[in-house]
């Protein structure tokens, strides 16, 4: 008879010294416990009394999945719509400018307006300090937004095209060219 009421509640009880574990469903339990047991039920916490069941949940049948019971998931919000199955792609710059970011940060954004190869305009983050692009240089776009800059979702490739690795590259190189000469004129004067 006890395997009848292996279901629903289980009931830790310790009126004794030992712990005894009822399981039990809950409309039997008033009936069946002892009264010493019985009357403290409403005085355990609800972590002890826990509703639980033995089996398991059947998956849907065929017919229940053909009538429409399974939902499928939301596609994902494409980040860079204008790029759709591609990496990267050529692009002429209609015009250059600057925009500021979202509220905690402060700053000046360099952004370019450019119309791709597919004829879609977009706007465009310009990576790095510095830039070399100016309207109708040649550009390489790729995925990728400006998390603080609304409607930018799309970057500018660094050294590909018209837009050059590193604003005053040159410069850089003959500066150090120059103290390298400089040091090694010292060097001969004081031998």
């Amino acid at each position: 008879m006890a395997h009848r009421y292996l279901h629903h509640v289980c009931f830790r009880s310790t009126s004794s010294s030992a712990s005894l574990l009822f399981f039990l469903r809950p409309s039997t339990i008033p009936t069946i416990l002892p009264r010493s047991i019985s009357p403290s039920l409403s005085s355990y916490p609800t972590s002890t009394i826990r509703s639980f069941s033995l089996s398991t949940r059947r998956p849907a049948t065929y017919n229940q999945v053909v009538r429409g019971c399974r939902v499928a998931q939301r596609a994902r919000k494409v980040t860079s719509p204008a790029l759709v199955d591609r990496p990267e792609m050529k692009g002429v710059c209609l015009r250059v400018g600057i925009t500021k970011p979202k509220k905690p940060n402060s700053a000046e954004r360099k952004v370019a307006k450019v119309r791709l190869s597919s004829g879609r305009a977009v706007t465009c983050y310009i990576p790095g300090e510095g830039h070399n692009v100016q309207q109708h240089s040649v550009v390489l776009v790729r995925g990728g937004r400006s998390q603080d800059c609304p409607g930018v979702r799309y970057h500018l490739v660094r050294g590909a095209l018209d837009l050059v690795w590193r604003s005053g590259q040159s410069d850089y190189k003959s500066v150090e060219v120059r103290d390298e000469k400089a040091q090694k004129r010292v060097i001969e004067e004081k031998l």
